[in-house]
């Protein structure tokens, strides 16, 4: 089966561990010096309506990942494994409440 990152953009993320969906792929990260994927990324959910912040990004290495299907993608994780990214939060309320 053949996927472009574009596709990747609408699949879920599923668990297999605990059956809990993570949310749909947001980002890849791609080593430029082999051209292969390094991990998926999973923007963190808005908070507060998404007004002030989102919370942490969730990193899935490649490795992790057991079947990518049509509709979804099933990864093999334990929950307390989860990599977290910072992404840069910006605005005025990012920059008063330091988040």
């Amino acid at each position: 089966m053949l996927c472009r990152i574009t596709d990747l953009r609408y699949k879920e993320v599923i668990n297999v561990r605990d059956g809990c969906c993570l949310g749909c792929v947001s980002d890849i990260e791609v080593d430029t010096v082999t051209a292969r994927v390094v991990s998926l990324i999973i923007y963190g959910r808005c908070r507060l309506f998404g007004l002030f912040f989102r919370e942490e990004d969730i990193v899935i290495s490649w490795c992790d990942i057991e079947i990518i299907g049509e509709d979804t993608i099933l990864v093999n994780m334990r929950p307390d494994r989860f990599e977290r990214a910072y992404r840069t939060k910006g605005g005025f309320f990012g920059k008063l409440f330091g988040v």
